[in-house]
């Protein structure tokens, strides 16, 4: 979170809990491969979300990147 925002420690707090469930606090990551914790993101990443209308934070971010496609001028 950014110094003065607590609208944003919500968000902070509910991935961390997301995380928990794979990883429980004080777990040594080093125990991990690399490919083992890109799973976990990609399955924290793929999973439905109330907030987000039961998209997953990579559809949402799919479509945003689209529409920023399609509004984007031209350049020629």
């Amino acid at each position: 979170c950014d110094p003065h925002s607590p609208w944003q420690r919500g968000t902070n707090e509910n991935t961390n809990g997301l995380v928990r469930q794979y990883l429980p606090k004080g777990t040594d990551l080093s125990g991990y491969s690399q490919e083992q914790l890109d799973a976990i993101a990609d399955e924290i990443n793929n999973r439905p979300r109330k907030t987000l209308g039961w998209a997953s934070p990579i559809e949402v971010y799919r479509a945003y990147l689209g529409k920023l496609a399609n509004d984007s001028p031209a350049i020629q």
